[in-house]
């Protein structure tokens, strides 16, 4: 067999669980909202600045992102590993309100530069060929890249000490890559993009607040910590934005 087809072969599949009813789960509650609130309005600010008109969520059957894409008029794409992965979008996708498409996350089946914009939340840290899912999500598209993952230059430095608990609060906890910025911009660098604007969310370990359960507090301690500037230099997850080189 071929490179090529041993590369078409190869399927990701880690949005079957980020699509589930029981990650989604993670979220439920004033502390999840509050998280999803923030990734919203900090990708929503991105968006609008570049006002693309077409965007694949890719590995988005999660449906953090699909009401508000939505609501601010864009054209939506979701792209799923499985059919299965479509379940918490269903309502979006009879009422026309965005389009589903199954397909492997390393051979996107779109063309080039196909969608003004390309995201993926939830998604980077669980794939095991994250290199070549970051040149599919380049591949396809035209103007500008969103992903997050979790940075090492963070308490994610010391994951091993909140693995317990996070296995505790959460119940389904999985083992997840945690990133060095350099080897994603590397990347990124090879296929022609650059980084436009980074967005860094919390500085205390997201099951920290899980586990304190105060939206009052969380909210106090992460205004405090950013006015301080340590979320700027340790913050985590962090959200990238990456344009193609040539159109800075």
């Amino acid at each position: 067999m071929s490179n090529l087809n041993i590369h078409r072969a190869y399927s990701e599949t880690a949005d079957i669980e980020t699509s589930s009813d029981d990650y989604a789960g993670r979220f439920r509650g004033q502390i999840g909202e509050w998280f999803l609130e923030i990734q919203e309005k900090a990708t929503i600010e991105k968006l609008a600045v570049l006002k693309p008109a077409t965007i694949l969520d890719v590995g988005g059957g999660h449906g953090q992102l699909t009401s508000a894409l939505i609501h601010h008029d864009y054209r939506l794409t979701v792209l799923g590993s499985a059919e299965v992965c479509k379940a918490r979008i269903q309502q979006f996708i009879d009422d026309q309100k965005c389009s589903f498409q199954v397909g492997n996350l390393l051979n996107i089946p779109f063309g080039d530069d196909q969608f003004d914009a390309v995201i993926s939340y939830r998604l980077l840290p669980h794939v095991n060929r994250w290199q070549e899912f970051i040149m599919e999500l380049t591949r396809v598209a035209r103007r500008a890249v969103i992903v997050d993952y979790p940075e090492y230059r963070s308490f994610n430095a010391f994951s091993p000490l909140f693995f317990e608990m996070k296995k505790e609060i959460e119940g389904n906890t999985r083992p997840y890559r945690i990133f060095r910025e350099e080897e994603i911009f590397q990347v990124f660098k090879s296929q022609g993009f650059i980084c436009n604007s980074k967005f860094r969310e919390f500085f205390l370990p997201m099951v920290v607040h899980r586990k304190m359960n105060s939206l009052t507090v969380s909210r106090s301690l992460e205004a405090m910590f950013r006015i301080l500037g340590f979320t700027r230099l340790f913050g985590s997850p962090v959200i990238l934005e990456f344009i193609p080189e040539n159109s800075s």
